[in-house]
Order: C-alpha cells, then structure tokens, then sequence
C-alpha cells in the first residue's frame, strides 16, 4: 500500500500547461457550438468532425505526437489541461477522441515507421478517426478471453469473429482490434495481437446499436473473411496483451474518468443561484468540489508520471474506478434533490440533463473497464491477490 501511495504524491501542472488554459477558453468561447445542457452534457459521445478539425488546426489533435509525423510535440500536461477544459464546456469530442488518446499513442510506440508514416498525420489533421475492437458477446469484461480470430494466409491475415460496444464504428475509417493469432481462448493472454482494421474492407458489416437515452453510439462490428495486409499487424504477434494494457493506462488515467457529469452539476448550481436556494445545498455543493478536487490531484499526479515515460497502469486503475463513483454519485444525489423539493426549481433544460446522465451513468462503470476489473488489478499492485 505504501508503495502505490507513494506513486500518488502531489503535482503540480506546470506554468506553461496553466497559460495554455486562457487560449483553450478562448478557443472554446469563439469556436463551440451553442447547445442545451443536455446536449453538452454527451461531451464524450458528441460526435462533430467539423470541430474536430477546427481542433486540428490548431494542433489539438494528435497533440503529443512528434511534429515529424503531424504533431505539435506537447506534453501530457497540456493535453490534460485541453481534456479539462473541453470537458467543463461539455464540447463535442467524440470524433477525435480514441485516436487521439489512445490509437495515435499506441501506433507511435509500437507500430512500425511505415505505419506511423501512413497513420498519425491522419490522426492529426482529423483526417482518420478510431474505434476500439477489444469487448466481444459473451465475454462479459474478460478481455483475455476474446475469440476473434486472425489467421495466416499468402497475402497476410484472414480475420473472423465479432466486437461489440464499438464506440462510433459508423463513423470512422479504422478500428485497432485485439484478437487471437494462435491457441485457444483457454490460452488466456497468450496468443493475442492487434490489427489495424480498415473499416470499409469488404467483409465488415457495422450494425448500431440503440441505448436507453435513444442514441446509437454503440455498434455490434462483424469480420467475415475479411482479408488483412501483412501491415495491418500492430507490433509482435502475440504482444497484443502487453500492448493493450498499456493502450488502456492512456484510456483511464486522464481527467476523462472526472468530468462525465460536470456540465449537469454546472447547470444544477447555476439553477440554485437562480432560485436562490444554493445556500440550502451548500454541503453537498462542498462535498462535490472536495471530492472532485482530490480526483483531480490524482489525476495530475498519474500525468505527471506518463510525462516521466512511466506506464502507471494501477494507478490510471485506481484513478478510474474512484473518478467513476464520482461521476455516477453526482446525477444520484442531484435526481434525489430536485425530487424531494420539485418545486425549487422549474428549469426543463435541468429535467433533461438530469435524464439524459442518469440514464448513461450505469455506462461509466463498462467503459475502460469494469469495477470488478479494476480492483482485481488495484488488489495485485497492492499484493492481496
């Protein structure tokens, strides 16, 4: 415990990472669509190309690639401080957004010059968008025992089998999928590798799926004999575990695992101080900014480490399932106060939000990982398991 603890000391964002916080605000001021509370409040799904190249121009895609391959060569402070801010403003990210935390990393790290050469300029004029191929049916949170299969043919590789809760599969180009090269699914981790799949190949068919709030983000994506270049292999074959778990320290250690429900607590407090009444929620109000700002330190602290060139992938774990309860206590106790006085305040904007969260929070416990994932991984860094 002391020694996990110890990889948790306080960090500070560096001078320039702050400066750079006043040209996002004001990027944001002059360049974000004006929309509903509750249309910010899909921040994560908020699927807009046109702002994702709006962001590209500026170099906010693909910002801490090298400037060799289309970058602007930052730092993880200053992606950490951009992520914030687009978060709190509830802006539309979803388009960008895999490529940039994890695909554009993973493919630099791990993929080959030819691959970073064709791929990462893409990524970073907002050119190419990502999704993620590792969830299948019937395999719950089990990643290790995914059954889509790439086999070796004269040309490269034959892959078969199918993913499920593929975030905007519709509309982007290429999905980096975790499947079997070799053994059976009872060979666990071993055996596995990741492929770049191009999503107009013949042989992939997409089929949205349709979620309790009403949208289609999610997509169930099948692969009939779909034929893979040699060049599609990403690394090693039969890296794919090691390479995967460090794609999901880049998901879970930034503020994405803080922010999911900040624009419905924003648009809560702003309706209090309408009302008058922000001093009867005056605790809670506390709590929330209490708890959000140790989470927030954490955060940092976990950034700190990847500028260091360290894969923090316990703490990024930690950090996930904590920011995760967060995330899913606020919209709880915020649905619960405006049922015990619905008469305090009369703002349908407020109704909707308060909706729209409640019913993805459940959502925010899968993604990146289950709780129960996630803390058998916090028990092994700790040394109980």
């Amino acid at each position: 415990m002391t020694a996990l603890l110890n990889h948790f000391r306080f960090a500070a964002l560096p001078a320039e990472a702050e400066a750079f916080r006043a040209e996002v605000k004001e990027f944001l001021r002059t360049s974000m669509p004006d929309s509903a509370p509750d249309v910010r409040a899909r921040s994560w799904m908020g699927f807009s190309a046109e702002f994702s190249c709006e962001m590209a121009k500026r170099g906010w895609v693909g910002m801490t690639l090298p400037r060799e391959y289309g970058g602007a060569n930052l730092d993880a402070f200053s992606r950490f401080v951009l992520v914030e801010e687009l978060l709190i403003a509830g802006a539309p990210v979803s388009a960008h957004w895999i490529a940039d935390r994890q695909s554009g990393p993973l493919i630099l790290k791990y993929g080959t010059e030819a691959q970073r050469r064709f791929y990462l300029p893409k990524i970073c004029a907002a050119e190419a968008f990502f999704c993620i191929g590792m969830s299948e049916p019937n395999s719950g949170s089990d990643l290790a025992s995914v059954g889509t299969r790439a086999t070796r043919t004269e040309k490269g590789w034959r892959l078969t089998g199918r993913k499920i809760w593929t975030t905007n599969a519709p509309r982007c180009q290429y999905m980096i999928a975790l499947v079997r090269t070799s053994g059976t699914p009872e060979d666990r981790q071993r055996g596995l590798s990741q492929f770049i799949v191009d999503l107009s190949l013949p042989g992939v068919t997409v089929r949205p799926i349709r979620d309790l709030a009403g949208d289609a983000h999610f997509s169930e994506v099948f692969f009939d004999d779909v034929e893979l270049s040699d060049d599609a292999l990403i690394g090693q074959e039969g890296g794919g575990w090691e390479q995967v778990t460090a794609e999901l320290a880049f998901e879970r250690s930034g503020p994405e695992r803080l922010y999911s429900s900040i624009v419905l607590l924003d648009h809560w407090i702003a309706c209090l101080r309408r009302s008058g009444n922000a001093a009867a929620h005056a605790a809670t109000i506390g709590r929330f900014a209490t708890h959000l700002a140790t989470l927030r330190n954490m955060s940092v602290t976990v950034t700190s480490q990847l500028v260091k060139g360290a894969s923090p992938v316990v703490e990024a774990a930690l950090v996930k399932d904590i920011g995760t309860e967060f995330e899913q206590t606020l919209p709880a106790v915020i649905e619960a106060a405006i049922s015990a006085d619905p008469q305090e305040i009369v703002d349908a904007d407020l109704y909707r939000t308060v909706a729209y969260v409640s019913q993805v929070a459940p959502t925010y416990s899968l993604r990146g990982g289950t709780r129960e994932i996630l803390r058998g991984m916090i028990a092994r860094g700790l040394g109980l398991r």
